[in-house]
């Protein structure tokens, strides 16, 4: 129910910052500017629009969530009255919502509530980069250790695990070279040239570390599986932020504009551009909104602060991220009742933190509010134009690919660099 919420708030966003709606509701809705009169909101319901108003209704869908985030601190047990709360009421919760979205629109002074609430969008947009990184290492990390788990006892793991390792590193090799035909040419595109060379070597110079005999020696399950989905990931984020640069432009021998650094079909793959912004936009927001539910398990707000489960109680599984945790199988409580299987497994607490459930889509409010319009290119954004190049959204993708890099590195040599300090991984 809760993603539902965000869903639907997240469609009213897009709406608002979609000229083709508001041009069509002007067109087909009788009575329009009485209407937008009558509600007050501008003649032509301009303050409905645009990314101020995008900033307004994701102020309150923040605050939503991180109310009952602050209400759900120290939840032990889903019995309890605030547990209750937290699980029921969705009709009341609803209004609340929709109430706490439309007083923004009623604050006062508000170019200074825009102008400071953009900077604390910016943060928690950037902190809800990091978290979808640090999980994005965990998942590589328990990936291994588990197919590694069942290596010890079938050998048709090992396979496996050699199989998919030569797959990505195929998948990151193939990726590296055409972007390096088709975003590079002899003369200019310095900026692809030097970091697709970058980050290239980063994933080498990873990949070495990884299989290096200190990291070994300190952690046998390393290996080159990790370091194989880290180079896929690094080189999607490489590929989109450089799709999403401002396209470079030089005069050609007759002194006309043409557009270099990127590829010669992509222009064609544009034309619809309705299509391609419609496709593209449910694909990402499907990937914040997983992002959000997986990162709300108990094993992920464990990784968060660099717990992991021990390779003893692994069992190794093909679909082992979408498997109960390994120490939710051992004594736990399991009451059938409705024809559903419902399991009580609280000895550490309730089995995911509510508080942290809360914060997570807190933290993706903002990040959903920032990504519409187009961070710090706020001001000539529109969802039409949601792929168009911009540098803030080159800089964010690029910097956040050598996070990742260095969250995964520091994975490696953290326990050569805090020897006396014990690291599950």
């Amino acid at each position: 129910m809760y993603a539902l919420y965000f869903i639907l708030v997240t469609i009213i966003c897009c709406v608002m910052m979609s000229t083709t709606v508001a041009n069509e509701m002007k067109t087909h809705i009788p009575f329009y500017k009485e209407m937008c009169k009558g509600i007050q909101a501008g003649e032509m319901c301009e303050k409905l629009v645009g990314y101020s108003a995008v900033y307004k209704v994701c102020f309150g869908m923040a605050c939503f969530f991180f109310l009952f985030s602050l209400f759900t601190i120290k939840i032990n047990s889903s019995k309890s009255c605030r547990a209750y709360i937290h699980n029921g009421f969705w009709f009341i919760k609803l209004i609340l919502l929709a109430a706490m979205c439309s007083g923004a629109f009623f604050i006062p002074d508000q170019d200074t509530f825009l102008n400071a609430w953009r900077y604390v969008g910016a943060s928690g947009g950037f902190l809800f980069i990091a978290i979808q990184l640090i999980l994005l290492v965990e998942f590589a990390h328990k990936w291994n250790k588990n197919w590694t788990a069942g290596a010890n006892h079938k050998q048709m793991w090992n396979g496996l695990l050699a199989l998919v390792t030569l797959i990505l590193y195929s998948v990151a090799v193939a990726a590296l070279v055409l972007m390096a035909l088709f975003y590079t040419r002899a003369e200019g595109c310095m900026y692809n040239k030097v970091l697709i060379g970058v980050n290239g070597s980063l994933c080498l110079f990873v990949s070495l570390v990884a299989i290096s005999p200190c990291v070994q020696s300190r952690q046998p399950h390393s290996g080159l599986l990790q370091s194989g989905v880290i180079s896929c990931y690094v080189m999607y984020l490489t590929f989109s932020a450089l799709s999403s640069k401002p396209p470079e432009t030089i005069l050609d021998e007759n002194n006309q504009n043409i557009t270099i650094c990127v590829p010669e079909f992509s222009q064609g793959l544009h034309r619809d551009e309705n299509l391609v912004t419609g496709l593209g936009t449910t694909i990402l927001f499907g990937c914040i909104l997983y992002s959000c539910l997986t990162s709300t398990t108990r094993a992920s707000s464990e990784a968060l602060r660099g717990i992991y489960a021990t390779a003893e109680t692994e069992v190794a599984r093909c679909c082992f991220c979408c498997m109960p945790d390994g120490d939710a199988d051992a004594d736990e409580h399991i009451e059938k009742r409705g024809g559903q299987t419902v399991i009580y497994d609280e000895k550490k607490g309730t089995v995911y933190s509510y508080a942290y459930f809360h914060f997570v889509f807190f933290l993706a409010s903002l990040y959903v509010m920032m990504t519409v319009t187009h961070w710090f290119h706020y001001e000539s954004a529109q969802i039409e134009k949601f792929f168009t190049g911009t540098w803030s959204t080159f800089w964010i993708k690029m910097v956040s690919c050598w996070v990742c890099v260095f969250l995964y590195l520091w994975t490696l040599i953290a326990p050569l660099c805090c020897p006396t300090r014990e690291f599950l991984v």
